[in-house]
Order: C-alpha cells, then sequence, then structure tokens
C-alpha cells in the first residue's frame, strides 16, 4: 500500500493507540522527517542520484555547490571539442600542495577536485579554458510532508518507511520499550531487505553476474549408507 500523509498520520496513530492531542500533525511531520533521513543516510539508493549542469570558466578554479547537494559522486568535464574528463577526487591539502599558486592565470586541463567548503567545491589546476561540467551528486531527499503524490519510498517502501516512524514515535513517548524493541527488530528487518535490493539486485546484470542462487546444503551420495 502506498502512503500518503493523511493515512500514514493515521497509522502512526493507530498503532501506537495515541491521539492527535499528544502525536499533533506538527509533531508527526518531524518525526516522519525524521524517519526518512534516518533511511536515506542508512542506504546507497539510486532514487536519490541527480545529475546538473554547469560550466568551469577559465581563470575560476571554484564552483558553486547545488543547494540540495549531499555528496559528489563524480564530475565529468567536455570541452568546446567535445572531448570528455573524469576528475579525480582528492582533499583539500592535496590541492593546496599539488597547485600552491592558485592566484595566477590559468595553466591547464583540471585534474583533481575537492570539497572546498559548505558553498564550493573546487578543482585543480586552475581552468585553462571554459569547460562544460556534467554534475552526478546525491541530493536532499524528498519528503512526504510536502510532496502531494507521495515519495520514492512512501509509494514503493510503506513498511520500512511506517516501521522507521513507529520507532520514532515510541522513542518520543518513552514507552514502551517491548513495543520499541519489536518495531525496532522489524525496522531492522525491512531495511535490510530494503539494502539488498537497492544495492544488490538493482546493481546486477543477470546476463553478465548471472542469477543469484541460494546456497544448498546437499550432502555427497557417498554420505548416503
Amino acid at each position: 500500500m502506498a502512503y500518503t500523509l493523511d493515512n500514514l498520520r493515521t497509522d502512526i496513530r493507530n498503532y501506537t493507540e495515541v491521539g492527535s492531542n499528544v502525536l499533533s500533525d506538527s509533531v508527526l511531520e518531524r518525526l516522519i522527517k525524521n524517519a526518512e533521513l534516518k533511511i536515506h543516510r542508512a542506504i546507497d539508493t539510486d532514487q536519490s542520484v541527480f545529475y546538473a549542469t554547469s560550466n568551469l570558466i577559465i581563470n575560476n578554479r571554484y564552483v558553486t555547490i547545488p543547494a540540495d547537494l549531499r555528496f559528489i559522486r563524480y564530475v565529468q568535464l567536455t570541452n568546446s571539442d567535445g572531448e570528455q574528463f573524469y576528475l579525480e577526487q582528492r582533499d583539500t591539502s592535496f590541492i593546496a600542495e599539488y597547485y600552491s599558486t592558485p592566484g595566477t592565470s590559468a595553466v591547464d586541463i583540471p585534474k583533481y577536485y575537492a570539497n572546498w567548503d559548505e558553498e564550493f567545491w573546487v578543482v585543480a589546476p586552475t581552468p585553462d579554458r571554459t569547460y562544460d561540467i556534467t554534475l552526478a551528486y546525491d541530493k536532499e531527499p524528498p519528503t512526504i510532508t510536502t510532496e502531494t503524490g507521495g515519495t520514492y519510498l512512501s509509494n514503493k517502501y510503506s513498511d520500512l518507511l511506517l516501521y522507521a516512524c513507529l520507532v520514532n514515535a515510541y522513542g518520543y513517548l518513552k514507552g514502551p520499550q517491548d513495543m520499541l524493541q519489536y518495531y525496532q527488530s522489524q525496522y531492522n528487518e525491512a531495511i535490510e531487505s530494503y539494502a539488498i535490493e537497492q544495492i544488490g539486485q538493482r546493481r546486477r546484470d543477470e546476463y553478465q553476474d548471472g542469477e543469484v542462487r541460494a546456497q544448498l546444503n546437499v550432502k555427497p551420495p557417498s554420505s548416503y549408507k
């Protein structure tokens, strides 16, 4: 069953047997958002991947970070001749040592990039010309509290979302511990199956990787007497 915000709130109140006087809409909104973020941080999923295009400008080695960026997956550059280059990620200390004179004019094709601060990422060397950028990154996940059509999580993995919300709800209500432990175990099982699908099955190809087969514990014929 796909969840909308209204029926998710109803189920949380029904499962906990606590009404809206305690689990108000504003309280549930925060519990639901925290549950969504918890799931998003736990598993690397394809639904959070986003692609943006921009430009590297000659004599400027800094690029503005998209507002919804959580982390960069890769950076691809394309020059005016259509040639493509992939940058290698390094830390800022490497960038500072590799290219110690950032104030000088353009020198070469950028080879490396690093996360500079919360507003910019940086390349080295400083670009010698304008390059088109394709930036693949993880973005802020959408939340069911604002998406009227639901989200990838609420539409396809409603059980996982519900269990995560119930763990948060019982933690907020401070009891009973046996129910908190029960829903924590249900969440653990759901997040494990979610992980198997997202970073296992979705990233396998039956033709190249072969079918997934379970290990059979079969005795050899010689063992029978």
